[in-house]
């Protein structure tokens, strides 16, 4: 999330403090598949696929492991076939929820989050229920000792983008989408790594959250954050400072 909204923070924060090999590895595997699926095993004409074996690389995930995920998703050998489903809903407080999902199974997915919802006083909707509140865009996240906002601003302005977001101790850089990998190229340029690039839905406005509501939405986003089919969460509502902290505490 972007602008005002504290969730990017935790997120940053609780991946910092709780990241597990095991589950980065899993989520790169399925994307691995999916890519290779849908646009061939040949990341140089494939922009998606080298997208995310740059970001296999970035942890360290062995060359065989990378082989073998692209292959079962062109189909030379056999595994579990992935495919992409997003769900909409409402969290506590109405808070408007987008859980992007790669699964192999949609009806143990679904049913799984469904509960999650359910659980912390939420729901799932119909397709479009929510989206309509969001924007899809390009956010590239980086710390703010990498580079300095000046140098940045200016690569980043030239390149596409349409602002450069002081966000704590993170510099958040939006873009259209069709300009995401010139932004990240001229980010790469200036000799920095971000921490995260990706293709967000980032909310229109927000709703402020305040007390046991804020409380439930934060464990639900950290449930919903942690299940296993989970690609991304996005969110429209933001907190106060204290209840993130109680959150990491």
């Amino acid at each position: 999330m972007s602008g005002h909204s504290k969730w990017h923070t935790i997120k940053h924060k609780k991946g910092a403090a709780d990241a597990k090999r095991g589950k980065i590895f899993t989520r790169i595997i399925k994307e691995l598949s999916i890519a290779a699926r849908n646009g061939g095993g040949d990341p140089d004409s494939n922009p998606r696929l080298r997208t995310i074996i740059a970001d296999a690389k970035a942890v360290n995930m062995p060359a065989d492991n990378i082989k073998r995920a692209i292959r079962r998703g062109t189909g030379e050998e056999e595994g579990v076939s992935y495919e992409e489903v997003t769900y909409e809903g409402y969290g506590p407080g109405g808070a408007a929820v987008i859980i992007e999902t790669m699964t192999d199974n949609r009806n143990r997915t679904v049913g799984e989050l469904r509960h999650m919802l359910s659980k912390y006083g939420g729901n799932l909707g119909e397709a479009n229920s929510v989206a309509w509140m969001f924007d899809r865009r390009s956010l590239i996240a980086l710390a703010k000792d990498k580079t300095s906002e000046d140098t940045l601003m200016d690569a980043v302005l030239n390149a596409g983008a349409d602002d450069l977001k002081d966000e704590d101790d993170t510099w958040e850089i939006v873009s259209p989408i069709d300009a995401h990998q010139t932004v990240l190229d001229a980010v790469k340029a200036l000799g920095v790594e971000p921490d995260s690039a990706q293709i967000a839905m980032l909310p229109q406005n927000y709703i402020m959250l305040e007390g046991k509501t804020a409380q439930q939405m934060l464990k639900l986003m950290d449930l919903l954050e942690e299940h296993d089919d989970t690609k991304n969460v996005w969110s429209n509502f933001d907190v106060e400072e204290q209840e993130i902290e109680a959150s990491l505490a």
